[in-house]
């Protein structure tokens, strides 16, 4: 089955692609990401999948699994694994329309993740179409809290992995139009600062503030930062009345690393911000955290199998490990040969200028379909 000769279609895929991106589903708005994930059972359903919802827990939407016919059905083979959580707040859509300019599409989302999962289901029902049975079973898992860590879906994921052989994650490609073989360390951490309230005006040097403090921490943090881990604060809140010195303030901070044993180390310092000074008390409490995940031999088998395929369609696949984490941290860490980045291309994710390569959809559809195919 030579997957360039499938009729992929880059304007029925944006027609549905569409209705994806405009369902928007902010990873805190539980009730908006099991709207997003109706749509996508909905049209798994349709194309014959049999599906599974899994409630969600600890404030996040719910998980779809979705198992597609197969002679082999419950047998080990190939999971597609993709979120459909954004970071972008419901009424994005009003700032961020969907609009077509040439070769770029834009719409929030619709770089990280949406398109690579829809286009995932295109490949899938390319070959149904074409009546051709992959030689291995395939299921999908979309999920719900990728973009803050994965704290409520983990298990679920690492659980389906260990029932494969292969891991495909469609996370956006990379601009060299290459797939992602490893994934950089992560690790969440919370932020506390406590000080003594005061009247901001008629009694402020006998407060101690928490904002303050906060702020001191969070230069020294930066501070931190080398070519081996960097540290960074992305939340903060502090204070209720500006004529009050604040109490409490608090915040989030994210480290990474391309080895485990920097951020270990990095963990170790960021834990040691803790103390109290000046009658103010500073606490840092891990949060979530992704493993490193090095390619290793199966993976990297993976990764040829994926290179000649592009070949065959006349294009280049490099390969690279990548920042930023994603859900094929843990299927890598485990030893399952996992290939990620295999979504859109594009840029700007996480922006109100987010956008996707109109023909990556079509190219990298016939990549996935020939993998689908090919794998054994």
């Amino acid at each position: 089955m030579n997957p360039a000769n499938l009729p992929f279609d880059s304007e029925a895929m944006l027609e549905g692609l569409r209705t994806w991106v405009e369902c928007e589903s902010p990873t805190w708005d539980a009730g908006a990401v099991d709207r997003m994930l109706d749509i996508a059972a909905r049209d798994m359903a349709i194309m014959g999948a049999t599906i599974e919802r899994i409630a969600g827990r600890q404030g996040f939407g719910g998980v779809i699994r979705a198992r597609f016919p197969h002679p082999k059905q419950g047998e080990p083979g190939i999971l597609i694994a993709g979120h459909m959580d954004t970071v972008h707040p419901v009424g994005t859509i009003e700032k961020l329309k969907w609009r077509r300019e040439g070769n770029r599409c834009y719409g929030p989302g619709i770089y990280d993740m949406k398109g690579g999962n829809y286009l995932s289901l295109e490949a899938i029902r390319q070959l149904a179409r074409a009546s051709f049975t992959t030689p291995l079973p395939i299921t999908i898992l979309f999920t719900p809290d990728e973009e803050v860590g994965t704290p409520s879906t983990r298990d679920i994921i690492e659980a389906e992995a260990a029932r494969n052989k292969y891991v495909l994650v469609p996370e956006p490609g990379r601009a060299d139009n290459g797939v992602t073989t490893g994934r950089y360390a992560i690790a969440r951490f919370n932020l506390e600062a406590t000080g003594r309230p005061s009247h901001a005006g008629a009694t402020l040097s006998a407060g101690r503030s928490a904002i303050r403090e906060m702020a001191r921490q969070i230069l020294a943090i930066d501070a931190m930062t080398t070519e081996d881990c960097t540290f960074s604060v992305g939340v903060v809140h502090g204070g209720q009345w500006v004529n009050c010195v604040a109490t409490t303030a608090t915040g989030e901070a994210l480290s990474m690393a391309k080895r485990q044993a920097d951020l270990d180390r990095g963990v170790e310092r960021m834990l040691a911000l803790s103390g109290t000074a000046n009658d103010v008390t500073f606490k840092v409490t891990r949060g979530v955290t992704r493993p490193v995940w090095e390619p290793d031999a199966g993976t990297m088998a993976l990764y040829e199998k994926a290179r000649g395929i592009a070949k065959s369609l006349g294009a280049e696949l490099p390969h690279a490990s990548s920042g930023g984490g994603s859900d094929g941290n843990f299927t890598g860490a485990m030893g399952i040969p996992t290939l990620d980045g295999l979504g859109v291309r594009g840029g700007n994710g996480h922006t109100l200028e987010e956008f996707i390569e109109v023909e990556s959809l079509v190219e990298r559809g016939r990549l996935m379909a020939g993998l689908l195919a090919t794998l054994d």
